[in-house]
């Protein structure tokens, strides 16, 4: 397992030559989380994925996690790769990783895809939010993962795939609930800082979210794509949080699409 010299865990697949994608995960997750989706794009593309700080096999952070923090540990990767540009596609909290390092380095940035990520919520939801980052802080990942799990998968999911299901929740439970905490506080005050920014962000964007997504709603979707001169909006009808896990092919089809028009000739 390759391991940068700051502590960041990371694979790195397809064809040397080709233009490179990160895939960037959400909170409480690792990078196995696009297992599904390299082989598809590695074919064409050089694949990076990695483990956010605390994360999977990544060190725990020194500083108090924040979107700066998360943008600069994917910097450093890059630095140390030899890598002068990539495309990013993130999802959840990965989607606003992304959407913070392609306006703190937006030369370094060739597209973006934004995968259930969240952006404004109303003053109701955002005390939701906040109240369950604060569950978490009293009970660690255990205190919320069966709600958890119910908001990510679809019921029939749930009962038709209960391995995958016991996989993620496994993977969540397995955080330190420090730093665990420390990065749902990120996901749920993080957003104020990406909403209209002072100089707004003009790479092309697809932005996507499942009909269903209660945390990052198509119309939050359709609120981010709004203030990207160059984003388009793409909604996968009926699934939840986690339908990249649940059917895959829903979101490689159209990243591979994407990724193809505009990083390829």
């Amino acid at each position: 397992m390759p391991r940068t010299p700051q502590g960041t865990a990371y694979d790195l697949t397809g064809p040397d030559d080709g233009p490179v994608v990160v895939l960037i995960h959400g909170l409480g997750l690792t990078r196995a989380t696009w297992r599904d989706h390299v082989p598809a794009l590695s074919r064409a593309f050089r694949v990076l994925t990695y483990d956010l700080c605390g994360h999977g096999e990544t060190v725990l952070p020194s500083q108090t996690p924040s979107l700066t923090v998360l943008s600069e540990q994917l910097r450093a990767l890059l630095d140390d790769l030899g890598v002068a540009r990539a495309a990013l596609v993130g999802f959840s909290l990965g989607g606003m990783i992304n959407r913070r390092f392609a306006m703190d380095h937006a030369d370094r940035v060739s597209a973006l895809i934004i995968q259930n990520s969240p952006h404004e919520r109303a003053p109701d939801a955002q005390a939701m939010v906040e109240q369950r980052a604060r569950d978490t802080g009293v009970g660690g990942p255990a205190a919320t993962i069966t709600e958890t799990l119910q908001r990510w998968f679809t019921p029939q999911y749930i009962q038709t795939h209960p391995q995958t299901v016991e996989w993620v929740r496994q993977t969540v439970l397995a955080n330190d609930p420090d730093n665990y905490t420390g990065h749902r506080l990120v996901l749920a005050a993080g957003v104020t800082e990406l909403i209209c920014p002072a100089n707004p962000i003009t790479h092309p964007t697809l932005v996507m979210t499942c009909e269903n997504d209660s945390g990052s709603t198509p119309a939050m979707s359709r609120a981010i794509a709004n203030e990207m001169p160059q984003a388009k909006t793409l909604i996968i009808p009926e699934l939840q949080h986690l339908g990249l896990l649940e059917k895959p092919e829903l979101f490689t089809t159209p990243t591979l699409e994407f990724l193809t028009r505009h990083l390829t000739h």
